[in-house]
Order: C-alpha cells, then structure tokens, then sequence
C-alpha cells in the first residue's frame, strides 16, 4: 500500500494533511456554504404554519447575486484573518 504523501489528495479529493492543503478560497467557500444552508441567506421567505410574514419574491438571479455576495464576504474575511 502506497503511503500518501503530505497534502496531496487522495481519490476523494479530500487533503490528507489535515487542511493544509486547502486554499483560502476553498475554506471561503465552505464558509459560505455553511452560512447559506444555516441561516437560508439569499434564499425567499416562504410562509410557514403560523407565520405570516411578507412574501420575497427573489428570482433566480437576485438569489445568485446574494450568494456571490456572501461568498466575496467571506473570502474577505478569510484572507485577513
């Protein structure tokens, strides 16, 4: 068995040194992920059961741009710190 060497991905892409491997941009965009699944940033406002918010109607393009957004945010802020 062949032993991988530091940083290098293995099959499943992942990096097998412990993150070293990873750009900034790589780590913003799991970021951004993150944010985006928690918090359901870009995304309309659907009403739920017992709420009566204001419908946001978002289209596809005003969704992508907010995401866009995040995404440079957080490269931002991965870059500084």
């Amino acid at each position: 068995m062949a032993e991988l060497e530091p940083n290098k991905t293995n099959e499943g892409g992942e990096s097998s040194g412990g993150g070293g491997g990873r750009s900034k941009d790589e780590v913003a965009l799991e970021l951004m992920k993150f944010i985006a699944v928690t918090t359901g940033y870009g995304k309309a406002t659907q009403g739920s059961a017992g709420f009566s918010g204001k419908p946001s109607a978002r289209t596809t393009e005003e969704h992508a741009e907010a995401l866009l957004d995040l995404f440079n945010r957080c490269r931002k802020v991965v870059k500084e710190g």
